[in-house]
């Protein structure tokens, strides 16, 4: 679950976020200077008050707007990231939403020229804007420092009315155009953020004592301003989503710093963050971690089930097939899937099945090569163990009596029995033997 904390300049998202994780040593520090205090994005995570099992990830950013800057291409792309990370949009201003309030969004009117949802659109139209709300965040606006009274005709009204009614459209009698721009950012808002939300904060505290923030405790703050944070936490607690791609796929955490990986290196080398991409990217990776983990987990299997040598290649192609269907669920269960775990496509899915099954047979034939020489070994040490003692004899001349060769005989049959007797000499048990008894004279002599 990823929520950002989105601000202008002057207005520091750091009183919202503190009390979000009011464990987590002083949590984010507070600006209460004219000068910008936070630079580039911060992450935060900690395990949610809530939801076993999730984590909560805050990104705070700097704020937008920042004349130190000079330049507000930045701006729009850390407008641009905040989006594509997050799964609860949370923008925090100061004040009433006026017309000057609604134009300062105007980074909202600039995401399709900053973001892309599909990596080759059709030539002959423009990529619909409506795929962004796929996988664009839930929105919420907080008006920090907010002192008029919500009242609407003279009834009072919610929060998220306010909001509804702040950013209906302008109806106007003047230059058509110029009405058009003046409701651009209402119709993006609308557009890309069916979900909106809205929570006024009241001052926390008075005058100089907003320079004491990161000190004063709840005691100290404005009634008011407590239960209303509180409310804030408790809304985003419960009701902030896990962040979802496209085919409904959930982020977690190395997917999240996958996505922030693509995403920064695309906008630095000068392109377009695209959504398909990025999950094509996270595809690959996960799949080729997959298959990894699926020839470790045959390696796991073979070195534990095998005993090398075995006594028949059969036993060896039994293990190897049941390790392999052990691997390829392994690589099914670890593979990247969309909601209704498919892998992404069937000419996919086969090329990977035909990837992992290569690897696996390489795997086999490295098996094989083992077996073969584990055979061969323990048939060499066999032999020479069992009969180094008789050629020592027959070089001592104990065989060269009379009756000898009767017992020369006897005790080759012995021993060659003995041999044969042995257990687990494996697949090379002929070749080994007939080379030993081919190269051995006083073996042959017996024959």
């Amino acid at each position: 679950i990823v929520l950002i904390l989105l601000s202008l300049s002057g207005s520091p998202s750091s009183y919202i976020s503190n009390p979000l994780f009011p464990l987590c040593f002083s949590g984010f520090s507070l600006g209460s200077t004219v000068q910008s205090h936070t630079k580039g994005i911060w992450m935060w995570c900690f395990p949610h008050p809530q939801k076993t099992g999730h984590t909560l990830v805050l990104l705070d950013t700097e704020g937008l707007g920042d004349v130190e800057k000079g330049d507000n291409q930045n701006d729009c792309w850390i407008f641009a990231l905040a989006i594509l990370l997050s799964s609860t949009f949370v923008y925090n201003s100061m004040g009433p939403i006026n017309q000057l309030a609604i134009d300062q969004l105007h980074y909202v009117t600039e995401l399709t020229d900053r973001i892309r949802s599909r990596s080759s659109p059709d030539q002959d139209e423009v990529e619909d804007s409506d795929e962004f709300v796929r996988f664009f965040p839930d929105f919420v606006w907080v008006l920090r420092d907010f002192s008029l009274e919500l009242k609407l005709n003279g009834e009072p009204i919610s929060a998220d009315e306010y909001l509804e009614n702040s950013l209906k459209l302008k109806q106007g009698t003047g230059q058509r155009d110029k009405v058009k721009e003046l409701n651009l950012p209402q119709l993006c808002i609308h557009k890309f953020f069916p979900k909106k939300k809205c929570f006024v904060f009241e001052r926390p505290v008075h005058g100089r004592k907003v320079g004491q923030m990161e000190s004063l405790q709840d005691q100290d703050l404005d009634s008011d301003f407590v239960e209303q944070v509180a409310e804030f936490c408790s809304y985003l607690f419960s009701s902030s989503k896990v962040k979802m791609l496209s085919g409904c796929i959930k982020v977690n955490g190395p997917r999240l710093k996958s996505l922030v990986v693509t995403y920064v290196n695309t906008i630095c080398s000068g392109s377009l963050p695209c959504i398909e991409n990025a999950v094509l990217a996270l595809s690959q990776t996960e799949n080729a971690a997959a298959v990894q983990k699926a020839i470790a987990h045959y390696d796991q299997q073979m070195n534990q089930k095998l005993q090398l040598p075995t006594e028949t290649l059969q036993e060896l192609l039994n293990v190897h097939r049941a390790s392999e269907k052990e691997a390829i669920k392994i690589f099914m269960e670890n593979s990247f899937k969309d909601v209704n775990q498919v892998v992404f496509s069937i000419l996919t899915y086969f090329l990977l099945i035909s990837t992992l099954k290569t690897e696996l047979e390489t795997k086999q034939e490295e098996f094989l090569k083992k077996n073969e020489q584990a055979s061969s070994d323990r048939c060499l040490a066999l032999l020479q163990d069992i009969f180094n003692p008789f050629e020592e004899d027959v070089k001592q001349g104990i065989y060269y009596k009379p009756g000898g060769y009767h017992l020369y005989v006897q005790k080759t049959r012995e021993l060659k029995k003995k041999y044969y007797d042995e257990p687990r000499k494996g697949v090379q048990v002929m070749m080994v033997t007939c080379v030993f008894w081919g190269a051995t004279d006083f073996i042959q002599t017996a024959e």
